[in-house]
């Protein structure tokens, strides 16, 4: 046996709980770390993966530690949960015995079983009035959920997250799938592991939650996650608590990155800042080069685009009306919330108007984002359990730009869905009569332009107003004075026309743009 396998020691199990929004995850964790996180939480939802290290007394008495990761239930935080179950060494798929099987104990039964960690499954709420133990087990079987006796191996616990009865059996039956599996690790190598969450602190700078799988971390060491490098220099547990080492299946804490590292990815450590740097610049230079790899790719793609635009082309196909686009600055405590923000927003559309999301970043509402904002009159300002800087709020007031911030996904979702239905094009904007695009700018004299253009749909007439349209926002109104077509002064000009015409508004045009005229107009 070579030196390296007589290093290897046995290794406390990281545990994921998954399950349905309201069946229990928060209340056991908090049972079992004597804590009360739920009630702390905005709107009483786990909305971070979050990590936990506790200690169970086994039936011999021995002291055995188990981390937990507490993952969110809401179903766009779909990502967050597939990262912890592809970091966990055993699952814990909780059931309501209220409720019985939902359509989240089946996406967090699929998001188990794609990453290949063994599981087990707890039933809870067993104390309830309309529990109903032998349904719930009947409806896992339904869903080829295999418990034992019921023609499986799944282990199964019956618990009351609140009282706590159960509960013990329940991390019993944890270590005993733990030495079942044989989990192991070597306290002599440099730490590795995996980031399950980054954020920025306004005071600290960017700091991350990271999972030791293997390995002892040090004090004075530097670890690397992607092109993110970090000393250990704050170190801390789960707690918050400052340490100088830790080693495998324990949460830490480390404060002080240079880039945001990527939640989910794999992080390694050296014994200095050096080794890391080289680390780190060799992961960017793989991300350089996997663009050339998939260039052919790429090129084959866009042929293949070509190809269709022009069969719609030759098919004569109409033109959607183009929908209304609202810009929307994103920002938000951790990119784990971001991930799950982007899927709901995404959401929130209907056939005339959509969100769409223009920036986007972790941390506090600045300056520099009001800033950036291109089309200010239209534009919001989320922030997610962030604040705005001073000096993002005053120059906000300048450029009359709101900023609304929340602390629980589902109430931003309820105020964009209203705030869609406020931003509606109206009525008379629907009733779109041509759409033409701008093929060249010959000249502009204040508040003129002479244009050349062609229609792509409709008609465009002289002396209408005409809505601008510039990467599928609008910029700006404007009126044509006259229209010609082969030097000749005219009406309108029809669908496959080119013109000229004299435009005449305080937007200044280019080439590219759409511009769109109304019935009425």
């Amino acid at each position: 046996m070579d030196k390296k396998n007589d290093n290897l020691i046995e290794r406390p199990p990281v545990v994921v709980i998954m399950g349905h929004i309201d069946h229990g995850k928060s209340t056991l964790l908090d049972y079992i770390r004597k804590t009360n996180i739920a009630e702390k939480e905005a709107g009483g939802i786990t909305q971070h993966i979050s990590a936990y290290e506790v200690t169970h007394t086994d039936e011999e008495g021995a002291e055995r530690k188990i981390t937990f990761l507490d993952t969110p239930g809401h179903e766009s935080f779909s990502k967050m949960r597939e990262r912890g179950a592809q970091v966990a060494d055993i699952a814990v798929l909780l059931v309501s015995a209220e409720d019985g099987v939902k359509s989240q104990t089946i996406e967090a039964k699929n998001t188990i079983l794609a990453s290949g960690t063994p599981y087990l499954v707890a039933i809870n709420k067993i104390d309830k009035p309309e529990a109903n133990v032998e349904k719930t087990k009947q409806e896992l079987l339904e869903n080829e959920i295999y418990l034992e006796n019921y023609g499986g191996k799944i282990p199964c616990a019956l618990i009351s997250a609140k009282s706590g009865e159960g509960v013990d059996n329940l991390l019993s039956l944890i270590n005993l799938m733990a030495m079942m599996e044989n989990f192991r690790g070597d306290p002599e190598k440099n730490a590795s592991g995996f980031v399950i969450e980054a954020n920025m602190d306004p005071r600290r700078g960017i700091e991350a939650t990271l999972i030791i799988k293997d390995g002892t971390l040090k004090k004075g060491m530097c670890a690397a996650s992607g092109e993110s490098i970090c000393s250990t220099n704050i170190m801390e547990n789960f707690l918050g608590q400052p340490i100088n080492e830790a080693s495998f299946s324990s949460p830490i804490r480390l404060v002080g990155w240079s880039k945001m590292p990527s939640a989910g990815a794999e992080f390694k450590s050296f014994e200095n800042k050096k080794n890391a740097e080289e680390y780190a610049a060799g992961e960017s230079d793989i991300c350089r080069r996997k663009p050339a790899e998939n260039k052919k790719e790429e090129a084959k793609k866009n042929q293949t685009d070509s190809f269709v635009q022009k069969v719609e082309e030759e098919k004569g196909s109409e033109i959607p009306p183009a929908k209304k686009i609202i810009p929307v600055v994103l920002k938000a405590d951790a990119q784990g919330s971001i991930e799950a923000l982007e899927k709901e927003i995404q959401k929130i559309q209907n056939n005339e108007a959509e969100f769409r999301i223009v920036q986007k970043g972790v941390g506090s509402i600045s300056e520099f984002d009001i800033k950036a904002i291109s089309f200010p009159k239209d534009t919001l300002i989320l922030g997610f359990n962030v604040k705005a800087d001073r000096s993002a709020l005053d120059i906000a007031t300048q450029k009359n730009i709101e900023i609304h911030t929340f602390d629980v996904i589902y109430k931003l979702t309820e105020w964009l869905t209203l705030e869609l239905a406020k931003r509606m094009p109206k009525k008379e904007e629907n009733l779109r009569s041509g759409q033409a695009k701008i093929l060249k700018i010959f000249s502009r004299t204040k508040e003129k332009e002479i244009v050349g253009g062609k229609v792509l749909e409709g008609t465009i007439k002289a002396n209408s107003r005409i809505r601008v349209i510039r990467r599928d926002f609008e910029i700006g109104q404007v009126r044509i004075l006259n229209l010609e077509k082969n030097r000749m002064k005219v009406g309108e000009a029809t669908e496959g026309e080119e013109f000229g015409a004299m435009i005449e508004g305080k937007t200044e045009l280019a080439k590219g743009d759409v511009l769109e005229s109304f019935n009425g107009s």
